[in-house]
Order: C-alpha cells, then structure tokens, then sequence
C-alpha cells in the first residue's frame, strides 16, 4: 500500500525488486491507537495514501523540485 501510494503521488512506478523475506521483515502489523486516543483524545483519521501524497506535495514545495 505505501509504495502504491508512493507512485501513485509521485506520478511514476518505482522499480522493484522483489526478494525472499529477509531477516527483520515483519509480516503483518496492526497499530492499536487506543492508548493514545485516551491519553490525549487524539484519534488519527490520515490515510496512507492521503499522508503520503500530503508529503510528497510538501517536499516538492519546499525543496523546489
């Protein structure tokens, strides 16, 4: 998804080479936000992709490129 979302707001497909899991890959993850929704009421609600291109607009402004 974020390498999708990646080329998605770059405008270009990333090349890639696939590999057999190495060791440190993980899986699957799964973030439970709840500790910080009850700490702070903050639940966040950005998307991959909408964070991603949010980024990537942001470096472009700001770099000039």
């Amino acid at each position: 998804d974020y390498i999708t979302a990646l080329e998605e707001a770059l405008g270009k497909e990333a090349e890639k080479n696939m590999m057999p899991i190495q060791p440190g890959d993980v899986l699957e993850t799964s973030a439970d936000t709840t500790p910080l929704f009850n700490v702070t009421g903050f639940k966040p609600q950005t998307s991959v992709k909408e964070g991603v291109k949010n980024f990537v607009d942001w470096y472009r402004k700001y770099y000039n490129v």
